[in-house]
């Protein structure tokens, strides 16, 4: 007997076959309304931590602002919770927008430090996000002086024409960049000759437990070459041991972030830490 012919079904419905498609979509959608909700209240932070000179560990060369949201419970959400889901629609930009204006007012009332904010690449030609940094360095060209701006690897990818003629005009103004995830991604090195990256930032994937592990080693240390020969300065992220760290600064890395240093901290580690500021350089 012949078989009914099935209908034809519409590709949302293949993404619920599953009760766990259906259980991430609805996380998904969670998620997005959180950060909208978040966004709408104005309920965001940063939490800062310490990027020290790797020969004088008690100095800071500068601070990375890490943004948080807080629910309308008054938990404080990391990125790590949310960045996914938002990243490539227009909550990712504002959430680049709030980032960006809070550590403009850091720089603004703190002189004697230095900031650096993560932004997308996309965010380049979002207009609240080039307004809210025009605002900021309005009649203040020591501020500029002062930001770092970190793309992270994949996204400087996506569209590397835009981000080198973006990165040539700020860094007219004083602004420093930072490749964020250095090796973790796919950056093609013919593009480092072409951008214009002040800072690389090691991927923690190559720094954890560096110490017992060769391979690691012998990759860190390719990177930190790389970089020396483009004259770009270097961090290692997520240094948590002093073995780790003393490994790193025998290469030759520049500074170091991670939790043997300092943990991100929403009040100003600045004034908590017992670790140095320092504005230049």
């Amino acid at each position: 007997m012949p078989q009914p012919i099935p209908a034809r079904q519409h590709p949302d419905d293949l993404a619920y076959a599953s009760p766990l498609s259906a259980a991430a979509e609805e996380q998904r959608l969670s998620t997005l309304q959180l950060v909208r909700d978040a966004l709408d209240a104005r309920r965001g932070l940063l939490a800062y931590q310490p990027v020290v000179q790797a020969r004088m560990p008690k100095r800071a060369a500068f601070y990375e602002g890490l943004i948080r949201i807080v629910d309308h419970t008054g938990r404080i959400i990391p990125a790590v919770d949310f960045m996914d889901a938002v990243e490539t629609n227009e909550l990712g930009r504002r959430i680049d927008c709030l980032a960006l204006e809070m550590g403009l007012a850091t720089l603004a009332a703190e002189p004697s430090i230095r900031v650096s904010i993560n932004m997308s690449a996309r965010s380049i030609g979002y207009p609240e996000w080039l307004a809210t940094l025009e605002r900021g360095l309005r009649g203040r060209p020591d501020i500029g002086e002062r930001l770092i701006l970190e793309i992270t690897e994949s996204s400087a990818m996506i569209m590397p024409d835009l981000v080198t003629v973006f990165m040539q005009d700020m860094q007219e103004r004083g602004i420093c960049f930072a490749l964020d995830d250095f090796g973790a991604g796919y950056t093609a090195f013919r593009y480092l000759k072409d951008f214009y990256f002040d800072i690389v930032k090691i991927d923690g994937m190559f720094i954890r437990e560096i110490a017992e592990n060769p391979d690691n080693q012998i990759l860190t240390q390719a990177l930190v070459s790389i970089a020396r020969h483009f004259d770009m300065f270097t961090v290692a992220e997520s240094v948590e041991t002093e073995r780790e760290a003393r490994m790193l600064i025998d290469m030759g890395v520049d500074c170091l972030q991670g939790y043997h240093f300092g943990a991100p901290a929403t009040q100003a580690p600045w004034k908590t830490s017992g670790i140095g500021v320092r504005a230049s350089g």
